[in-house]
C-alpha cells in the first residue's frame, strides 16, 4: 500500500517509528516531514499529507502530533478527507469499519509507542463494512 505520513514537532518521534515499522511491512511510504522535533506548524506538513491522499497519490495516510486533534481537523478540511482520530484500538477500527477512514490521527502524547503501532497495523487491516452508509458516503465525496 502507498501511504503518505507527516507530523509536526510533538509527534515528530512516533512519526519516525511508525514509517519504518511499515517499510518492514511491505508499505511505500513518502514523509511529508517534519523532520525534526524543533517547534514547527502542524499544518505546514498535515495539509500536504492530505491532499497527497485527496489526490490519489497514496492510499492512506498517517499524521501525528501532541493529542492528534489538530491534525485531525487540517486534514478533514481537505475535500475527499475522512480521518479518525484514534486513541485506542476501538476507535481506529470503528474509524475504517463504519467511517471508510483513509487517513489516521494519532497523538504522540497520548499513548504508549506500542499502542501507537498496534494502532496502526489494526487500522490498516480493517475493511470498511460499508452497509446504508457506503452509498452516503459516496454521494458526499461526489458533490
Amino acid at each position: 500500500m502507498r501511504i503518505a505520513i507527516g507530523s509536526d514537532h510533538a509527534g515528530y518521534r512516533y512519526k519516525e517509528i511508525i514509517k519504518t515499522k511499515l517499510i518492514e511491512m511491505g508499505h511505500d511510504v513518502k514523509d511529508f516531514g517534519t523532520f525534526n522535533e524543533e517547534s514547527a506548524d502542524y499544518p505546514d506538513f498535515i495539509r500536504p499529507v492530505a491532499q497527497a491522499v485527496a489526490d490519489g497519490r497514496f492510499e492512506r495516510g498517517i499524521v501525528l502530533g501532541g493529542s492528534g486533534n489538530g491534525e485531525a481537523i487540517t486534514a478533514n478540511k481537505v475535500k475527499g478527507i475522512r480521518c479518525g482520530l484514534a486513541w485506542d484500538l476501538r476507535s481506529a477500527a470503528l474509524s475504517r469499519k463504519h467511517n471508510d477512514a483513509n487517513m489516521l490521527s494519532l497523538g504522540q502524547r497520548m499513548m504508549a509507542v506500542e499502542e501507537a503501532l498496534e494502532i496502526v497495523e489494526l487500522w490498516l487491516e480493517t475493511p470498511f463494512e460499508g452497509g446504508r452508509h457506503k452509498n452516503r458516503i459516496k454521494k458526499i465525496e461526489e458533490e
